[in-house]
């Protein structure tokens, strides 16, 4: 398993960030920190750690500063790491009776070759393998997983895919928490008003390359009747071809909103003993598009 077991720290230990770590005998600390070509931490990057014998020991995510710490008996090891976007990272490391701490130290992880680009022309969401979901907390305890069930958007893409653009439209009265009381209570003047602003749509005309297939998205977002600047983080998951020979293209895409900038008053919310989602809300889009015109039957 992966462990931090922190112990207490002397002015003398500060100099070494593992030397609060308590470790039984017969075991070490592999650590490093994973940064992207431009030095910037690469959170939720996926590591493998397996023995001499190819099996696995233990495995999980990197830290939000890209770190890793697994704990593992002392033996020879092979550390795997991959993240979306980026070529695979392989090392190996030795833990030892003398050696206790085998740390990488920096691992820059290099842009995997770009997917080919969609056709250039007018693409549309294809709602049946298409998501668009988000996470909020409840009364800043509990997360709240939601979606919105429909939803429409078509893509024009151009030759560059930096002169492409695209529109997206939803039903706010769409929206699904598996909750139905809590689902009314969206819905209701209290947050998103679907009776006064039925949809929230989406525009951009901002496509920004940032490496490997990593996107900044950035347009308007139209919600409770204001509209406000939004940057999708966005990863490109190439063409692909369907189950009825069809062409398809993939996009998965996060962003954090804040009600307060849409009007939606958090503090008059919770002096009313309203407290149905929290403040900051993090949208979660995995979008399959394909040819405008593209007449599909299986589902």
């Amino acid at each position: 398993m992966i462990s931090r077991l922190f112990g207490r720290r002397t002015s003398a230990d500060q100099k070494n960030p593992f030397s609060g770590l308590s470790v039984p005998p017969g075991a070490g600390l592999l650590t490093c920190r994973v940064l992207s070509p431009v030095r910037e931490p690469v959170m939720q990057a996926e590591f493998t750690v397996t023995d001499a014998e190819g099996r696995k020991v233990v495995s999980g995510e990197t830290d939000p500063f890209g770190g890793v710490t697994a704990m593992v008996p002392v033996g020879e090891y092979r550390l795997a790491i991959s993240a979306d976007s980026y070529s695979p990272y392989r090392a190996s490391a030795s833990i030892t009776q003398d050696v206790q701490l085998a740390s990488l130290g920096d691992i820059t992880l290099q842009d995997a070759p770009p997917q080919p680009q969609p056709t250039p022309g007018d693409w549309e969401i294809e709602p049946a393998h298409s998501r668009v979901g988000f996470v909020a907390r409840h009364i800043g305890l509990a997360r709240v997983y939601g979606r919105f069930d429909n939803f429409a958007g078509a893509i024009r893409i151009g030759e560059s895919m930096e002169d492409s653009a695209m529109h997206v439209v939803i039903d706010a009265a769409s929206i699904d928490t598996n909750v139905r009381m809590r689902d009314d209570h969206l819905r209701s003047g209290d947050f998103l008003d679907v009776e006064n602003y039925p949809t929230m749509e989406f525009y951009s005309d901002r496509f920004q390359h940032r490496g490997g297939d990593n996107w900044l998205i950035t347009g308007a977002l139209t919600l409770h009747g204001v509209t406000r600047t939004v940057t999708l983080d966005a990863v490109y998951g190439g063409v692909r071809v369907g189950m009825e020979n069809e062409t398809r293209a993939a996009v998965r895409a996060t962003a954090e909103l804040h009600r307060e900038d849409y009007t939606i008053n958090w503090q008059t919310m919770l002096a009313r003993g309203i407290a149905a989602v929290g403040s900051s809300i993090k949208v979660e889009l995995e979008i399959q598009i394909v040819p405008k015109g593209t007449e599909l039957q299986f589902k």
